[in-house]
């Protein structure tokens, strides 16, 4: 049933048609990161033709609610029902309803954004329960999609609940932002003709979230766009930040700062560093915290090579906050046009390139399918070493490595720029003597490749033999 409004999200359709197909009650959990397209999916996958769709109102009380909740009821009933006391009562009025209809079709209710209907001891979580344990499962054709972006609240509560829902849900649906093939799509589809090499900058900004990108206009650059949506005291996204953890997460200051001082440290830190950076959260657990963070697609867990798991590093991964804590916080009333008078500032190159390297990680994927590997079972890590002269010791890093099954390992060196790389003397030796640092720092016996991720490629010289395999920035727009 997928709609031809709807640009990727192929395997999510494919996941849908099986959940229509099947022949018992679906409970089927989507969620993801707010502003991902959550509700855009549900909606064109079936063509808004609901039995039944309830959106949660954030921040309303629970006779706001069931207010609401009456009010959509009554559309499809007919009735001029009041509002209920409670939400135990609200359940038995949609048992009802269901009853009268036709049962060799499959009924489709929708309930968007709830976590925002489980307002404090309004007891809907409990009624829920109720009406699907008692009732809602045994109908064969009855299809029920619950949706939220305060997907830590959606784990919790519905996908890992331990109560009466626990081992309920017949599918989850998690989405995730665009990779870079799909927003080629989505701004083909929108008639913005891009580069590709703009495509990825535009990526560092916005990340792959289709609500961002639809802010975008095809009468303007890609700077231009940029100053207008960021840097101009009405733009749109100027303000989205608050509002954003605001509606994901309670006690949204303690997500904030967390997400702040990852900001400053692209390689990520641990959890004692963050702790010794910014203290125990008060009145939080800091793992609650991270965790949550996770779940909502802003932080990513990632290895360190040759630490264990419980050493892992937390990196800020969305696009957005990144962007937001760089170059937008401290800019309010300065310049409308900022970006476009900073195209060649040296500090915003730095960034650039920064970034880039989360844009590689985002699509190791394509990287993979690129070397010829997409079968083969690997890891991938970052790696660094500081440097101690009295030990004799050089400082060493490797954006990305890719720890293979087979006993190679791909050491990749990832560099963004406007035209061809080229290697220098200089850098040759640089990338020489990080590899066999890397090689008798963690005592390496697999073969170690040398990878270049560049966007142009490498210009071909005397040096550039060094580098056993090349991807380019067409590479990471694969399907």
């Amino acid at each position: 049933m997928k709609s031809n409004m709807l640009i990727g999200r192929l395997a999510e359709c494919e996941r849908l048609d099986e959940c229509m197909e099947a022949m018992q009650a679906q409970l089927v959990i989507v969620y993801g990161r707010r502003r991902v397209g959550k509700t855009y999916i549900i909606n064109e996958y079936f063509h808004n033709d609901f039995a039944l769709k309830i959106t949660g109102a954030y921040g309303s009380s629970k006779e706001i609610q069931l207010k609401n909740f009456t009010a959509a009821l009554n559309r499809k009933t007919g009735k001029n029902d009041t509002p209920p006391d409670s939400w135990f009562d609200a359940f038995e009025r949609l048992r009802d309803y269901i009853e009268t209809l036709d049962e060799d079709k499959k009924q489709v209710f929708f309930f968007d954004e709830m976590p925002w209907l489980d307002t404090r001891k309004s007891g809907f979580l409990a009624a829920f329960e109720w009406f699907w344990n008692d009732w809602g499962s045994a109908r064969k054709n009855l299809f029920f999609i619950v949706c939220g972006s305060a997907t830590s609240w959606m784990d919790e509560k519905i996908a890992n609940n331990r109560g009466g829902l626990f081992n309920r849900q017949t599918c989850k649906l998690c989405l995730l932002p665009f990779n870079l093939h799909d927003t080629e799509e989505y701004l083909r589809f929108r008639n913005i003709s891009w580069s590709r090499y703009d495509i990825i900058r535009c990526y560092m900004i916005m990340g792959g979230i289709p609500y961002y990108l639809s802010l975008l206009s095809n009468r303007l650059s890609l700077s231009q766009n940029i100053d207008r949506l960021f840097f101009k005291a009405e733009g749109e996204l100027r303000n989205e930040f608050f509002h954003l953890y605001r509606t994901l997460f309670a006690n949204c200051e303690q997500y904030i700062k967390v997400a702040e001082v990852l900001s400053t440290k692209r390689g990520g830190l641990s959890r004692e560093e963050l702790i010794s950076v910014i203290g125990k959260p008060s009145g939080g657990d800091l793992s609650k915290v991270l965790n949550n963070l996770v779940l909502s697609g802003f932080v990513r867990v990632t290895g360190f090579y040759g630490r264990k798991k419980k050493n892992a590093l937390y990196q800020l991964c969305d696009y957005y906050s990144s962007f937001y804590f760089r170059f937008v916080r401290n800019n309010y009333g300065q310049d409308d046009h900022y970006w476009s008078n900073t195209e060649e500032n040296p500090s915003r190159k730095a960034w650039e390139g920064l970034v880039f390297e989360q844009v590689c990680r985002d699509h190791i994927t394509a990287v993979k399918h690129k070397l010829g590997i997409s079968g083969v079972l690997t890891e991938a890590s970052s790696w660094f070493i500081r440097g101690n002269s009295d030990e004799g010791i050089s400082g060493a890093q490797i954006d990305l490595l890719l720890d293979r099954r087979d006993h190679v390992i791909n050491a990749c060196e990832i560099k963004f720029a406007g035209s061809e790389f080229e290697i220098t003397k200089d850098y040759d030796l640089r990338l020489r003597n990080k590899v066999e640092t890397f090689r008798q720092a963690e005592k390496i016996k697999d073969t170690i490749q040398l990878v270049m991720i560049t966007t142009y490629g490498l210009k071909k010289n005397q040096y550039s033999s060094v580098i056993q395999n090349q991807v380019t920035m067409d590479d990471l727009f694969v399907p």
